[in-house]
């Protein structure tokens, strides 16, 4: 399905979640958010499934601590927009973060990235410092907390700058060609299979006319 995005420019505002994206797979995060393609799959569904639970915006206290979620977020220095799915308000006014993820309780960079990126939206927004937050992963019922590290702040920083960079350039990254792949729903939009072997009958051809690998 194509869901047809305007062409993005360096004002425009990256979504938290293409931070993501591109951490697992800058091809899967260019088709979506520069070819505006999408579909599901059961991954995706069990987790639009499960943030549901949190897409309205809401407010109540639970032991003492002020929640609320689909709480809307920016940077306005980073040019990052979004909503956490829960943010957590400690006694002294603190914000702590909790992305809601379906799978089992598993560290996944991607993630890690995502829910940083989010602490320091919060940071900027209430001029708080937000040391640490959570992944919820719903398979397993449990949170994984997660400590929002200098070399994790980097991370996020070199991360838009090239979501930024690959956005205004326009130009598809190749398919990592890896066991993501089987995993992903936009595997049958990005034939990674059929274009690594596209490259690999080049380098044949090319080595025809090029005996062990040296021009004539």
């Amino acid at each position: 399905m194509n869901i047809s995005s305007p062409t993005p420019n360096d004002t425009d505002p990256i979504p938290l979640s293409a931070l993501n994206q591109w951490s697992y797979c800058p091809r899967r995060c260019c088709l979506i958010h520069m070819e505006g393609e999408f579909t599901d799959n059961i991954h995706t569904a069990r987790g639009t499934a499960e943030h549901k639970r949190t897409d309205d915006f809401r407010q109540e206290n639970q032991a003492g601590r002020r929640v609320e979620s689909a709480l809307p977020v920016w940077s306005d220095r980073l040019g990052l927009v979004g909503k956490c799915d829960v943010v957590e308000f400690l006694p002294d006014g603190t914000p702590y973060p909790v992305e809601y993820k379906h799978g089992a309780r598993k560290k996944w960079m991607n993630d890690d990235i995502q829910l940083a990126a989010q602490a320091m939206c919060l940071e900027e927004m209430t001029g708080k410092p937000v040391p640490r937050g959570a992944i919820y992963h719903a398979s397993s019922r449990r949170r994984r907390e997660v400590v929002i590290t200098a070399e994790l702040r980097q991370a996020v920083e070199t991360c838009v700058a090239e979501v930024r960079a690959a956005l205004r350039g326009l130009t598809l990254p190749p398919p990592l060609s890896d066991k993501r792949c089987r995993e992903c729903s936009l595997v049958e939009i990005c034939q990674p299979a059929l274009l690594a072997e596209r490259e690999r009958r080049g380098r044949l051809a090319k080595n025809l006319f090029e005996p062990n690998g040296e021009g004539a």
